[in-house]
């Protein structure tokens, strides 16, 4: 069955995160987006896990099931440590395929820190000793490094990170398969890096609120259990995984270079010709991912690999709506929109990737439904993320933004 996966979420016990990050509101919310499955995020701490046991059903195949919502074991390790003369700071994703064996990890992994301090507990754990620990527990677990060219946490970072990802994983380096791409860059970005080739990339939201899953996601068409899409991950099965569903990369919050607080926003070959320092404060800028996947790659823009799995750039359909209205995605007006519209098409995925274009403008307000179809064709004009500052998307031009006063009319 073909089937829509979001494997990176956190729950209400991590900070910044929404109190509605709890098993009912998420499913509810992945109902509405059309996510058949989603991970349960944080398995590491103590009263989510609590949670998840006495709300999910475990359906025995390694996932489990509330209401029409279906879970998997996940949760995310930050790992901060010294390494040959230099600290390095690393996201790892860690899959379960069942509770017992989450609750070795965690007996485990709190012999090594303060697993309830946090969703995503931070452990002085180097990398590749988190990975000895998980697959000597259970060969079946899959670890996933996180969100992989972010600047300050993750494998590739530029401020933290390393350059090959057998410096960073050792001897476990054949066990890990499949790596995040994260919000600031997509699968053609990474194309460029031959060392990856053999990795099935992934994409998730790594949500904080129940209304921004699915951001990312991974499409799939294959048996809905554990053993299945680990199979699938690993063996890279392009007929099984049939997309990833991406942001506009230049929308992350780390794509560009540049000072946030200095509102210096730079492209790797303005950075050079800075020397790497922001022009107003003179101290070096953060590196954002193009740069840093510049740094690494020996393959020109454009190339693809062979094997590759396919991609899909789409912008969250609030984000649409509220282009469109010309008010913020944080208005009551979008989110009375987004309900009714979505109610009408079944759900949000239903909108953004399966509708015809005859369907959107019969079932949707005009320029809604040309937005949705311009996004499709990638039609939209983004001021890139920076230093933690996501960017700014234009799917209008100013000539055909809507006039002032009908913002405040009603789409219908």
């Amino acid at each position: 069955m073909e089937f829509i996966a979001d494997f990176h979420i956190h729950s209400k016990y991590s900070r910044a995160t929404s109190k509605d990050m709890d098993v009912k509101h998420l499913a509810q919310w992945a109902k509405l987006k059309g996510i058949t499955l989603i991970g349960t995020g944080d398995f590491t701490h103590h009263l989510w896990l609590e949670e998840l046991k006495n709300n999910l059903e475990d359906l025995g195949n390694g996932l489990f099931k509330y209401q029409d919502t279906y879970f998997i074991l996940t949760s995310e390790i930050s790992s901060i440590y010294s390494k040959k003369g230099r600290t390095y700071r690393i996201h790892n994703m860690i899959f379960s395929p069942s509770f017992k064996t989450t609750d070795k990890i965690n007996y485990k992994l709190s012999q090594c820190g303060n697993l309830a301090s946090d969703g995503r507990p931070i452990l002085g754990l180097d990398a590749a000793d988190l990975a000895r620990i998980i697959f000597d527990i259970d060969e079946n677990c899959v670890l996933v490094p996180g969100h992989i060219w972010t600047p300050w946490f993750s494998l590739f970072g530029s401020m933290s990170g390393f350059d090959r990802i057998e410096d960073c994983f050792e001897d476990q380096t054949p066990k890990i398969f499949a790596l995040e791409t994260g919000l600031s860059s997509d699968p053609a970005m990474n194309w460029r890096l031959s060392c990856l080739d053999r990795f099935t990339l992934i994409s998730n939201s790594d949500s904080h609120s129940p209304s921004k899953i699915g951001r990312e996601a991974n499409v799939f068409d294959c048996e809905l259990d554990y053993k299945t899409i680990r199979e699938v991950l690993k063996a890279k099965d392009k007929k099984r995984f049939l997309y990833t569903i991406e942001f506009f990369p230049e929308e992350g919050k780390y794509h560009f270079d540049g000072h946030r607080n200095c509102d210096v926003r730079l492209s790797p070959k303005e950075t050079k010709q800075h020397v790497g320092v922001c022009p107003k404060c003179g101290k070096p800028v953060t590196v954002g991912v193009m740069n840093r996947v510049e740094q690494l790659a020996d393959r020109p823009e454009g190339y693809k690999p062979s094997n590759a799995i396919s991609f899909k750039n789409l912008i969250p359909f609030e984000e649409i709506i509220a282009e469109a209205k010309g008010v913020a995605p944080t208005s009551v007006s979008v989110e009375r929109d987004y309900h009714s519209l979505v109610a009408k098409f079944g759900t949000e995925f239903d909108i953004l990737l399966r509708a015809s274009e005859e369907e959107l403008h019969k079932g949707l307000p005009s320029r809604i439904a040309e937005g949705v179809i311009r996004v499709r064709k990638g039609k939209v004009k983004i001021n890139p993320g920076f230093d933690g500052e996501y960017g700014k998307i234009a799917i209008f031009n100013e000539s055909d933004k809507p006039r002032e006063g009908e913002k405040q009319l009603s789409m219908f």
